[in-house]
This record gives structure tokens, sequence and C-alpha cells, in this order.
């Protein structure tokens, strides 16, 4: 292939990735690394050509992130969309030599993922009980280990007797999901008693009655995280604590692993660090927390 400019072999493998169902923040944050390369390749060695680009430019690109306070994890994150980017070029025949496969990734050890406590989740519940809409949200991601996309993809139509159907959305399948009394009751008090006037089939919805998006329950949850004098925690990390309690009962990994939709056991494998002991197993049944 006749030389290609930096910013024309990332538009390749942004399309590439479209192509391939990645999620728009997947895209956005390969893009954002690979653009970082490319302003320093640009303006240090003054390359911008994807066929000029050596190791030496790639490891010089790390020590300069290394230089500038960048954490290890941030580094090697950036530096795994680099690899990526080249394994992608050179897959596709624009390149001849991947000039990042030789380069090494900084150590650092992996976080493990938080959860909430016993006492910091009834706190939540206790913090939202006047607010019915929240609270549904709460016993979805904490009793049914939902992520927040999910809640904001939900529709009427995708809820049944005793569990919700998540549609395929992104790179991730289809999958039913089972439903406990709390999750069950919080999610019909919702529909029942708060859920505003809407033409919308999505499940949850703002005061105008339009689909209520990821950001905005991010925002709503964390006020609440406030509210309830909790710190350092994620909205995500309601869903972690799904996951480890499960586990800690006794449930199957391959279950959990379903029931959550991780694409590989070894996603849910992690979580196995944070249990110091496992209950004995009584079957299948999820547990109610």
């Amino acid at each position: 292939m006749s030389d290609l400019s930096l910013q024309k072999a990332l538009e390749l493998f942004s399309n590439a990735l479209t192509r391939q169902g990645k999620s728009i923040n997947t895209i956005v944050a390969y893009k954002g690394d690979i653009n970082q390369l490319i302003k320093y390749l640009n303006h240090t060695p003054k390359i911008d050509q994807i066929q000029l680009v050596q190791p030496d430019h790639i490891d010089s690109f790390k020590k300069e992130l290394i230089k500038t306070n960048y954490t290890a994890k941030s580094v090697s994150r950036k530096l795994n969309s680099i690899k990526n980017f080249f394994s992608f070029l050179k897959q596709e025949s624009v390149i001849e030599i991947d000039p990042s496969s030789d380069i090494k990734h900084p150590k650092y050890e992996n976080e493990l993922p938080k959860i909430l406590k016993p006492i910091e989740y009834r706190s939540l519940r206790d913090a939202c009980r006047n607010d019915i809409r929240a609270t549904a949200i709460v016993e979805l991601m904490l009793q049914a280990g939902l992520r927040i996309k999910e809640i904001e993809n939900l529709k009427l139509e995708n809820i049944q007797e005793n569990e919700v159907e998540i549609e395929s959305y992104e790179s991730h399948p289809r999958r039913s999901v089972p439903l406990n009394n709390s999750a069950k009751l919080a999610l019909k008090r919702y529909l029942d008693e708060a859920r505003y006037q809407s033409k919308s089939k999505n499940v949850f919805v703002t005061k105008t009655g339009r689909r209520l998006l990821a950001r905005n329950i991010r925002s709503l949850l964390n006020r609440y995280f406030d509210k309830a004098d909790i710190s350092d925690v994620k909205v995500n990390d309601l869903r972690n604590t799904f996951i480890v309690f499960q586990l800690k009962s006794g449930v199957p990994i391959d279950v959990v692993s379903q029931v959550v939709g991780h694409k590989r056991i070894s996603t849910t494998e992690k979580y196995l660090e944070l249990i110091d002991s496992k209950e004995e197993s009584k079957g299948i049944k999820l547990k109610e927390l």
C-alpha cells in the first residue's frame, strides 16, 4: 500500500471498530489514546506517515508518558490501544512490520473490583427510600447485577414475571436475568406508582417522558451516594457487589458469569480474590442482599 497518513490509518481502524460493534465509549477511548501518539509523533520525531513509525518512536512515547506522571496502569492502557491499532494495520497489510509488538507494558498491580459493605448499601437504600425510581434502579444493579447501560436500554416488553430480558447491544449478546423478590417488588412499585407518563417503551424515563440516559442514572445515584455519606465508590460497584455476594454464597461461577453477561469466565474469576471463604453451595438459586 502507498504511504498513508497517521490520521487516515486511524480512520481505517476506527471504521473497523464500528463494524465490529464496539461501543462508542470504547472507540472514543481508542481514538483518544492513538491521537495522543499521533500528536507526539508529529511534534517530536516529526512523523506523519504510518509506514515511518519505528519501535523506538513508540518506546520514546511510552517513556514520555511515564515522565509526565501518567500512572503505570494508564500507560499500559494506552499501549494496549496502540498495539491493537498496529496489529490491525498489519493484518490489513497497511504495514509490513508491527512496530509496537516488542514494546513492553509497565508493571503494575491490578486493582481489585470495589464492593459495598452491607452497612453501605443499606445506607444507600435508606437514602433513596423516598425516591421510588432510584430505589428500583439500585435494586436492579444490586440484586440482579445489571449494567447501567442495560438499565437505560430496558424496555417494558423485556419485563417478565420472574426475570428481565436484556437485549443484545454493542458486543453483548441477549440474555435473561432472574429477579429476586426485592428486585421484583421495587420494579413493580416503580411501574405502578412512580413512572412518569410517557410514550417511550423504555422502563426508566424522565419527568418529561424521555428515556433516562446512563449519564442521568449515574448522576442520580451519585447524589444518593453523597446523601448516604458513601465515598470512594462508583455506580458500577453495585454490580460488583452483586457478583461477589453471589460467589460468596456458593452460586457456581459459570452461573454468575452467565447472569451478569461476562464474555469470559476469567472476567468473573477475578472477583474470587475478594472472597475469604465460600459458604456451602445449596444449588444455583441467586441469593438476596
